[in-house]
């Protein structure tokens, strides 16, 4: 990740239309970018294999794989912040994106001007996110769980680390923050930084539940992340802070 400085900062946009890839490209480029366009999944791989970029553009619809599948290819192997483009009817659709990792998503025909705006707001936070988040402590432990925070890393029982994304990362940490205390969803977004943005109710629960998957026993039946009816989520476990580093270091 770079410093997030226009001119150092490399985006990726992928789009099988050339007037919004055209679009986006000069855009970007006048506000001091460095650009590279793909008009689907397989020159975004290409490009992908031979240059570091620092967030994609990436639209839902394309040819050969969508951007959902591509959103969770990518996800499998990198923490790289991505921004779905999407037509109005593929909103739904888009929420999917948010579950498989992407960041952030922005409807057609948008404005260019939020498109930057979110942008932004996604490099910001994935550039705070790697600061430590508490001088107390940099690791908390909650049930033979350690989250490092210096690191930004979860390590689960037996050591082994789990993938979270950036959004996760900073939804887990909120909450374990927080152990005891019940949150709101509007709260949530002030804890994770999503207020810069149009967040809505949705993409916390679709955060939520995909922290479920990874670390509750049984994700329907809850014990660290428990739902509050009709008020939020609470974080149940009792966690330990201290300055040590996590197993495996």
């Amino acid at each position: 990740m770079t410093t997030g400085s226009p001119g150092s900062t490399r985006i990726l946009v992928v789009d099988d239309d050339a007037r919004v890839r055209e679009m986006l490209r000069r855009y970007f480029e006048q506000e001091g970018y460095i650009v590279a366009c793909a008009a689907d999944g397989k020159q975004m791989k290409t490009l992908l294999n031979s240059t570091t970029f620092d967030i994609i553009l990436l639209d839902l619809v394309l040819p050969g794989q969508d951007g959902i599948d591509l959103a969770r290819e990518i996800r499998n192997t990198s923490n790289i912040p991505i921004m779905m483009l999407t037509g109005r009817e593929d909103v739904v659709d888009c929420v999917v994106g948010l579950e498989v990792g992407a960041d952030d998503y922005v409807v057609k025909p948008f404005h260019l001007r939020e498109v930057h705006a979110r942008l932004k707001s996604i490099l910001r936070r994935y550039q705070t996110g790697a600061k430590p988040v508490s001088s107390v402590g940099d690791v908390v432990a909650f049930e033979g769980w350690q989250l490092d925070r210096e690191k930004r890393r979860l390590l689960n029982p037996q050591g082994a680390e789990v993938e979270l994304s950036t959004g996760e990362f900073d939804m887990l940490d909120a909450l374990v923050r927080n152990a005891g205390r019940v949150l709101t969803r509007d709260a949530l977004m002030d804890l994770t930084r999503h207020r810069e943005r149009e967040a809505f109710d949705r993409a916390i629960d679709t955060q939520i539940a995909r922290l479920r998957r990874k670390i509750e026993v049984d994700p329907g039946r809850p014990q660290f992340i428990k739902s509050i009816r009709a008020v939020g989520y609470v974080f149940t476990a009792k966690p330990a802070t201290s300055d040590r580093k996590p197993n495996g270091t």
